[in-house]
């Protein structure tokens, strides 16, 4: 593998700092989640028991408690058998979930991963210069 000091100035550049743009736009969409679905999910949640003892407490202590509950939610519906395993989540209120809320939730969640991921690669190849 080549040093990332051998590669056009440009490149490196774009390489390096494309994290910074990637975690704007996942920060964008999960307020998006918080501001238009966050209701839906917490209504179509409503029998599981984080959502029940948690949900609003997290909910109304703003931006980042907010971002936190989106997160767990997302957690929640895109691996259930965990989160119904300890009780957090319930069954049915998965099974019925709906489909195009769980779609957001995946494109959310692979957003934060793909981001993670990047800035792993940039730190690996500013480490191996």
């Amino acid at each position: 593998m080549t040093s990332i000091d051998t590669w056009p100035l440009w490149i490196a550049i774009i390489v390096a700092a494309a994290p910074f743009p990637l975690s704007l736009i996942c920060l964008m969409f999960t307020t998006y989640l918080i501001r238009y679905h966050l209701g839906d999910m917490m209504a179509a949640l409503k029998n599981s028991r984080f959502i029940y003892l948690w949900g609003p407490s997290w909910r109304s202590r703003g931006g980042l408690w907010t971002m936190m509950l989106v997160s767990k939610i997302a957690g929640m519906v895109i691996f259930p058998k965990a989160y119904i395993r300890i009780g957090d989540a319930d069954s049915v209120d998965i099974k019925y979930f709906p489909p195009y809320l769980k779609r957001l939730l995946i494109i959310d969640t692979t957003l934060m991963t793909i981001t993670l991921a990047w800035v792993g690669v940039v730190a690996v190849l500013v480490k191996s210069r």
